[in-house]
C-alpha cells in the first residue's frame, strides 16, 4: 500500500430525504469541483423539524482526498 497525505476540508450537506442522501448531496457537488475525494466523517447531524414533522435533514462532515504529486 503506498503512503498517502490527504487534505481534509469541511462540508454540510443538506436533503429534504435523508441524512444519507445529505451526504450523498455533499459529496457529489464536491466531487464536480475537487478530485480524489477518499473517505469522509460525519461530525454532526441535525435537522428541521415543522408541525411536529422533520421536514430537512442536515448534516457536517470532514472529507478527505489525495493530494497530487
Amino acid at each position: 500500500m503506498a503512503d498517502h497525505t490527504y487534505r481534509v476540508i469541511e462540508l454540510a450537506g443538506s436533503s429534504e430525504i435523508s441524512h444519507a442522501d445529505a451526504v450523498e448531496n455533499a459529496i457529489a457537488r464536491a466531487s464536480k469541483t475537487t478530485r480524489n475525494l477518499r473517505w469522509f466523517e460525519l461530525t454532526q447531524m441535525r435537522g428541521e423539524i415543522e408541525n411536529g414533522e422533520v421536514r430537512h435533514y442536515q448534516v457536517t462532515m470532514k472529507v478527505g482526498f489525495t493530494l497530487e504529486d
